[in-house]
């Protein structure tokens, strides 16, 4: 029997929570496509900075896509080296990008206090295990980077032990610690002995479809004039004009001021122009869909909130560059105190997003392969684990240069977007949010590495 998507995520939201369709005609002035994390922290910004209108529109339910099917974990970096970054876009630019998705610690913090929420945030310092020459001096090389921009640098132990040692450049001794392997494979909670350096920074944890849905209420109850969400409402064709837009939602039309897809994609949406400009359709379509598969099981609460990342490079096939961990306290039963231990690592590469299927079942594949990594490299060959009582996948939308799009369109500023989840997209959404509240607001912002071309 094949075992079906099942997030323990969507597992702890209020299912008997009621949903509304939109079933008539309605004008609003900000229309936000997409009801995940992106979607709800636009809403959240445009609310609290602006006087506008904002109705929130899902095809499915609240936090049901990628928001709810990823591995719960917060980190503040790319997934491209910012050494190519800084090639790419220039000093000041790549300074003020990686401190602005630093900060967003901040506004994060600022949701969850102005909304009362109660639910679990577990911050910590989180690691990354590295196996490899190549990616240690990829790592030195960022670091170096960082201090000749002013940036925080992240801590880098290297093992004695290690061959190499003596080829790194002198001009990079600043930069890293030599400390004994078993410090490294302590903190990779490891005994594999391939990792040989460590690259440690502040990471977290949270179940950010809860937060979706407990700011959702907020929203609701703060703004009832002014907000909305309307759920199985798919809107699939969006027609841009020169001072509004109009969605088309098959039974019913919304007119908007300004439209902001917050998608991780242009999955099964139609973008049409009225006023001859060309929308830049080949961008969206450069947009590839990465399905990522996870599984999840419960143990007895012994060990503190983690999220570890191990290095590897890519083993099969199915298998991503690395395998992540991110162990939290869960809620699993009222009786007694569980972690829950997500696991990934393995990813499907799609070329058109509107193949993937949400229902889809599991590969076998991808159990196997992430019982392997599990066994051998996590909780060690001896110990005999019970059965996964979670496994699913999401799909993760990436932008043709792995950077996050957030703006508006060039031709177009009726036509906004906060979209690409690159992988890691709970903190990028959220500074998405702030920033487009900040666009529609008149605020004059610097130019960006996130703004559309």
């Amino acid at each position: 029997m094949a075992f079906k998507n099942r997030s323990p995520w969507i597992h702890q939201l209020d299912l008997d929570r009621v949903a509304v369709t939109l079933h008539g005609d309605i004008e609003t002035d900000i229309a936000i496509i997409g009801a995940g994390i992106a979607g709800v922290s636009t809403a959240f910004f445009c609310l609290e900075q602006t006087d506008k209108k904002v109705t929130l529109f899902d095809g499915g339910r609240l936090a049901h896509g990628a928001t709810g099917h990823n591995a719960g974990q917060l980190t503040s970096y790319f997934e491209r080296s910012l050494s190519e970054i800084r090639d790419e876009f220039g000093d000041e630019k790549t300074r003020r990008a990686q401190g602005d998705i630093e900060r967003t610690w901040e506004l994060l913090d600022h949701m969850y206090t102005s909304a009362g929420l109660s639910i679990p945030l577990s911050r910590f310092l989180g690691h990354a295990g590295l196996v490899d020459f190549d990616r240690v001096m990829r790592q030195l090389g960022d670091a170096h980077v960082r201090a000749e921009l002013g940036l925080v640098r992240e801590e880098i132990l290297i093992a004695k032990e290690a061959s190499f040692v003596k080829n790194i450049p002198k001009d990079y001794s600043k930069y890293y610690s030599l400390v004994k392997q078993s410090e490294i494979l302590s903190r990779l909670e490891t005994k594999d002995t391939r990792f040989i350096a460590c690259l440690s920074a502040q990471k977290g944890c949270m179940n950010s479809a809860l937060f979706c849905q407990e700011i959702v209420k907020f929203l609701l109850l703060k703004y009832p004039k002014r907000f909305a969400l309307y759920e199985h409402t798919h809107i699939h064709k969006v027609i841009v004009r020169e001072d509004h837009a109009m969605l088309d939602a098959l039974t019913a039309e919304v007119s908007a001021h300004k439209v902001v897809l917050c998608t991780n994609g242009f999955e099964n949406i139609s973008l049409i122009s009225s006023n001859g400009l060309d929308i830049n359709t080949k961008f969206h379509h450069t947009v590839r869909g990465i399905i990522g598969f996870m599984s999840g099981y419960v143990k007895k609460y012994d060990k503190p909130p983690i999220a570890i990342s191990y290095i590897i490079g890519k083993l099969t096939e199915l298998s991503g560059e690395y395998f992540y961990v991110t162990r939290r306290e869960f809620e699993y039963d009222t009786n007694h105190n569980h972690n829950l231990i997500s696991v990934g690592g393995p990813e499907l590469t799609i070329e058109d997003t509107t193949e993937y299927v949400r229902e889809r079942d599991y590969p076998k594949e991808a159990e196997k392969e992430i019982d392997t990594f599990v066994h051998e490299v996590f909780e060690g060959k001896s110990d005999v684990l019970s059965q996964y009582e979670f496994k699913w996948h999401g799909l993760m939308g990436y932008t043709p240069n792995g950077i996050r799009v957030v703006g508006e369109e060039p031709k177009h500023p009726v036509l906004l977007y906060n979209l690409g989840c690159n992988g890691i997209g709970i903190l990028p959404s959220i500074y998405g949010g702030n920033r487009i509240a900040h666009i529609i607001s008149d605020k004059k912002l610097l130019p960006s590495i996130f703004d559309p071309k």
